[in-house]
């Protein structure tokens, strides 16, 4: 079926749904569409990558699909915290330019996708994790190697400031044994890193090696708080479900090579 055959059968499929369950676009709230094509068009890929210190003397490359902001912050949000899964699809192009880059260092092919677990009260109100539903929409095999996140203090995540995030993120439980694996985490949204921190010290105590981490989306800098700084990168085509390990594929404590100068986690031992 040609390109605009199948947009415009798609187009017709979405104007039937909408008699049977309106819906309102989540970007601008036009009605009978999830996603006008003016705001599916503001989801364009705009890769971004940084290096994630995770303990001294240990970074990670990291990866960022889309700048938090505007019709992505919104979809993404309505995707979260209203159910909305119908706009999984719509957020696949920068799940997959901030996964390209991610796997495109030597260290990272074959490396296992592991999605960071949302809270036991997200998990509760949505039903599903969003980032493992993401994964599962874009067609990626992802390999579930963490308990879901336990809450830390009180009061929601996105409402505390970046300090208090960085220091008061407990790590995940590590509940599948991947000691000799390489590892590229993915989260939805990174703002200050530190849930990646979390995940990526707790796989690292299991004897994995965290080559990479990718977002979605990067929260841009706000005034008064020292955000990650990002480096815009180029967009390619996306090929990153040829380069997903299989967590059965290869035996457990099988060799790991690290590209000289990007990771080092033998010697983080704190």
């Amino acid at each position: 079926m040609t390109s605009p055959l199948r947009t415009a059968l798609l187009g017709s499929l979405l104007d039937a749904a909408a008699l049977v369950a309106p819906v309102d676009c989540a970007g601008c709230g036009a009605p009978d569409r999830a996603l006008c094509p003016a705001c599916a068009a503001g989801l364009a890929p705009a890769p971004r990558t940084a290096l994630l210190d995770v303990a001294p003397g240990w970074s990670v490359p990291l990866t960022a699909g889309i700048p938090y902001e505007g019709v992505a912050r919104a979809v993404i949000l309505a995707l979260k915290e209203d159910g909305r899964t119908e706009l999984a699809r719509p957020l696949r192009a920068p799940l997959l330019a901030a996964l390209d880059l991610a796997f495109t260092p030597p260290a990272a092919r074959g490396a296992l996708l592991v999605p960071v677990p949302g809270s036991p009260a997200g998990l509760g109100r949505r039903g599903f994790q969003p980032v493992e539903l993401l994964a599962r929409r874009a067609g990626l095999a992802t390999t579930r190697a963490l308990a879901v996140v336990p809450e830390a203090g009180s009061g929601a995540q996105k409402h505390r400031t970046l300090a208090a995030r960085t220091r008061e993120r407990a790590e995940p439980r590590v509940v599948r044994r991947l000691h000799g694996r390489s590892v590229v985490l993915l989260d939805d949204v990174v703002t200050s890193g530190a849930t990646l921190r979390a995940a990526a010290r707790a796989l690292a105590r299991a004897g994995a090696a965290v080559v990479g981490c990718a977002a979605i989306a990067a929260t841009p800098r706000r005034d008064g708080e020292s955000a990650i700084p990002w480096t815009v990168a180029a967009a390619s085509p996306a090929t990153v479900s040829t380069c997903i390990g299989d967590a059965g594929s290869t035996a457990i404590g099988a060799p790991v090579t690290l590209r000289a100068g990007r990771t080092s986690v033998s010697s983080w031992k704190a």
